[in-house]
């Protein structure tokens, strides 16, 4: 199985949505997860809310990236979406794919949480295509 390392700052929002989405609709080649280099403690309910309306289930836990030092991933996607956010830097084993993707829990409006999962939804799955592993 390929595994997937979803990075961001937080951890609460975009990189949560595509842990669950790839988990949910690619779980038989692909296990996913994500962490944040400043951990918000928390999946935002939103982002949760937005996930159920698709059918997916997710409980999600907020996680710093320290607890995946060490692990070797097939795959690395950054999703920071502004040069002013702090998008980490894997310096682990893994391909490395940059994809910004605004973060909805600036607006905090569930029209944005949609509009993000929805492009998540269209956009990972050809970044893992083009992963060509």
């Amino acid at each position: 199985m390929k595994k997937v390392l979803f990075l961001c700052t937080g951890n609460s929002c975009r990189s949560q949505m595509a842990e669950a989405i790839v988990n949910a609709r690619f779980g038989d080649e692909w296990q996913a997860v994500s962490a944040g280099t400043r951990p918000a403690g928390y999946t935002h309910p939103k982002a949760i809310a937005a996930l159920a309306e698709i059918g997916i289930q997710h409980q999600g836990r907020s996680k710093h990236v320290d607890e995946f030092l060490g692990q070797e991933f097939d795959l690395v996607v950054t999703v920071c979406d502004s040069a002013a956010e702090d998008c980490p830097v894997w310096l682990g084993k893994g391909k490395k794919v940059h994809h910004s993707f605004f973060d909805p829990a600036i607006t905090d409006d569930m029209a944005d949480f949609r509009r993000v999962r929805d492009e998540i939804a269209q956009v990972i799955p050809n970044l893992l295509r083009e992963a060509n592993l």
